[in-house]
């Protein structure tokens, strides 16, 4: 890396103020994670402290949005970012790709669809997490396979996990909110299940649909309500 002016340098703190307005969730850990993962090659100072670039952040950025807006594991955009530096023309990311089967899709397809189905490197380069994070979420029963694959959700668990981790969470923390979605999950289910019982044409996916508005207002009743605990607790 060609030398850079000292005023121009950067520190890790400094890269997180700029980062953080357009990615909230960004982190000290997760830039640190990105270098070991070869994605961004901060200089060193004499002492050992991380000095960044204009360039530096504007590959941070590259990352993190690949990321955020298109669901691309680590190994996609590194391979975009090696090719963007030999110089070679790359088409831009979300270009259409040729339609592949649904059980090749890899992470960078919309977490929400239920139908994604992702491997085991797909998971952990999505999510930004490492082998032993991705076994506790499976020893703790977060993240559960479906055969030899995982489902979308499994990488909206995962990243908040990792998010959490940032704040001091243990997986084992998380059992008591594992523990609150199962008996929230089991509830709908019963509110459900009479138009499971029809035999009427559709029957499936109405219920399918009423318990997908029932989960979307019970999360907004547990933000609400978790909000007003933390507001009472802080006004004490």
């Amino acid at each position: 890396m060609n030398a850079q002016p000292a005023r121009s340098l950067m520190t890790i703190g400094d890269v997180l103020g700029l980062l953080r307005p357009e990615f909230p969730d960004i982190t000290v850990s997760k830039i640190r994670f990105l270098e070991s993962e070869g994605l961004v090659e901060p200089e060193r100072s004499p002492s050992g402290y991380r000095k960044f670039c204009d360039a530096d952040v504007e590959r941070l950025r590259f990352v993190l949005a690949a990321q955020r807006d298109h669901y691309l594991p680590l190994r996609v955009i590194r391979q975009h970012l090696e090719a963007r530096d030999r110089g070679e023309d790359v088409p831009p990311l979300g270009a259409p790709e040729p339609r592949r089967p649904r059980t090749l899709v890899a992470a960078d397809t919309t977490a929400e669809d239920p139908a994604v189905r992702l491997t085991r490197r797909q998971l952990l380069d999505g999510a930004g997490i490492d082998e032993a994070l991705l076994a506790r979420l499976e020893e703790y029963g977060l993240v559960r396979r479906a055969g030899t694959h995982y489902e979308g959700d499994a990488l909206n668990i995962a990243r908040a996990a990792a998010a959490l981790g940032e704040y001091g969470f243990e997986v084992r923390h998380l059992r008591a909110v594992k523990a609150a979605a199962d008996r929230q999950a089991g509830l709908i289910e019963q509110m459900v299940a009479p138009q499971l019982r029809r035999r009427s044409r559709g029957a499936h996916e109405q219920a399918a649909e009423t318990a997908r508005e029932i989960a979307a207002l019970s999360v907004r009743l547990h933000a609400a309500l978790v909000s007003a605990g933390i507001r009472e607790s802080l006004d004490r």
